[in-house]
């Protein structure tokens, strides 16, 4: 992989352009006491995020995957209530997100957002970070049916926009955004930072591994891009 001039960089959101956990975790918190639960420290909450906000609340409960009972019903009402009103509270862009943008499609290629947050929440998030305008297609938990690591996400952005998987670049912080882009056929690219679950991400063989978005647009092909 990577020797096919790239055409088109998807991004995951939490944990590689935003580091949106202060909110989640504000508002999973929210959720917990008005259930009569214990609340968690935030870094705990972040080493749940980044398989949408259902296995987000599910992790909170102490609950099983396939546990779709009262309790959670309720529970994960309340939390997209309490973040639906404080999505960009304390959240932050990652240093350089704005000026990496800005050289990628300054070098020509597409840009996309592929997340596991549920798609209402991300184009309100963008906006109010001004980058929404830099992306030619948003794929949130409702897109397809499957959401990452299913490689669907990436496949339909790659359909979508009329590019070849062998012209992509995948970016993200956690495994599922590693093993959408290998079933897909697509060259992945790991931040260092982000929050994969407390694991190391090198784990899951990225093609590549990063430890400033600087180093991407090289990566890209859009080194002179700005």
């Amino acid at each position: 992989m990577g020797k096919e001039a790239k055409k088109l960089v998807i991004f995951d959101l939490d944990g590689t352009l935003i580091d949106s956990v202060p909110d989640l975790a504000s508002s999973v918190n929210r959720t917990l006491e008005e259930l009569g639960r214990e609340s968690f420290p935030e870094d705990t909450v972040r080493e749940w995020v980044g398989n949408g906000a259902q296995t987000l609340i599910r992790r909170a409960l102490g609950l099983q995957e396939s546990d779709g009972g009262d309790l959670f019903k309720e529970a994960l009402a309340l939390f997209l209530d309490h973040y639906s009103k404080n999505l960009t509270e304390k959240s932050i862009l990652y240093p350089g997100v704005e000026e990496t943008l800005e050289r990628v499609a300054s070098g020509g290629l597409k840009m996309a957002v592929a997340t596991n947050k549920p798609e209402p929440f991300v184009k309100p998030i963008l906006e109010h970070f001004t980058i929404f305008h830099r992306f030619d297609q948003i794929v949130g938990a409702e897109t397809v049916p499957r959401k990452k690591p299913h490689p669907d996400p990436l496949l339909h952005i790659c359909k979508n926009l009329g590019i070849e998987p062998s012209e992509t670049l995948m970016v993200g912080d956690s495994k599922n955004d590693i093993l959408a882009a290998k079933s897909a056929g697509i060259e992945s690219v790991a931040v260092s930072w982000g929050y994969n679950y407390g694991e190391d991400i090198a784990l899951y063989a990225p093609d590549h591994i990063i430890e400033s978005l600087e180093e991407l647009p090289k990566l890209a092909g859009a080194a002179d891009g700005g």
